[in-house]
């Protein structure tokens, strides 16, 4: 293999983090109709391999959003499948319409009112750490965040998917928050 095709994987595969984040808080519910977080995303890094003659970007930024484009596609492609085999197409819609809007949830939720260049920059870079830094909480606090702040479940929904107390909650999130906010300081 030449060492341009393995730097070009190698760059691919610095996003499975951040393509992994994306993908989870997409999905309408967890394990619905045998979609996995981590197929979406390995097909997207397949798909965007196959695809890198077309890649027209230059910076880090653009490779990330035309990977998200790619991931995008490919959970759209998967909704409809899954919808096909149900026969719903109000169903279907609505969720092929909500893909956008949690990505942007995603990424909203590390975004201030930024303006200049340098600012975006910076929050580009935040963005693609977070992922990085949601991994090394403990689980439970990662998937309280993940459901509460990403997925936007409400405080009760987010306890009756845990299976704990809203107080329960309501701790783990404050705890994850706080050791969240100094990973991504140190970072």
């Amino acid at each position: 293999m030449s060492q341009a095709r393995e730097g070009d994987r190698q760059t691919l595969g610095e996003f499975r983090s951040y393509l992994y984040l994306l993908a989870r808080t997409s999905l309408p519910e967890r394990g619905a109709a045998g979609m996995d977080a981590s197929d979406l995303v390995q097909q997207t890094l397949m798909d965007a391999h196959a695809k890198r003659d077309q890649f027209r970007g230059a910076s880090e930024a653009e490779r990330a959003a035309w990977l998200k484009k790619i991931l995008s596609n490919n959970l759209k492609d998967a909704l409809r499948r899954q919808g096909r085999a149900k026969r719903d197409v109000s169903r279907e819609r609505a969720l092929v319409g909500g893909v956008d809007e949690s990505f942007a949830r995603a990424e909203g939720w590390l975004q201030a009112n930024q303006s200049s260049p340098s600012q975006h920059l910076a929050k580009h870079e935040e963005i693609l750490r977070l992922p990085k830094a949601l991994e090394q909480l403990p689980d439970v606090q990662r998937e309280a965040i993940v459901l509460h702040h990403l997925q936007g479940l409400t405080l009760a929904q987010t306890a009756a998917q845990l299976q704990r107390s809203e107080t329960a909650v309501a701790g783990l999130l404050f705890r994850g928050l706080k050791k969240l906010h100094e990973l991504l300081d140190a970072g």
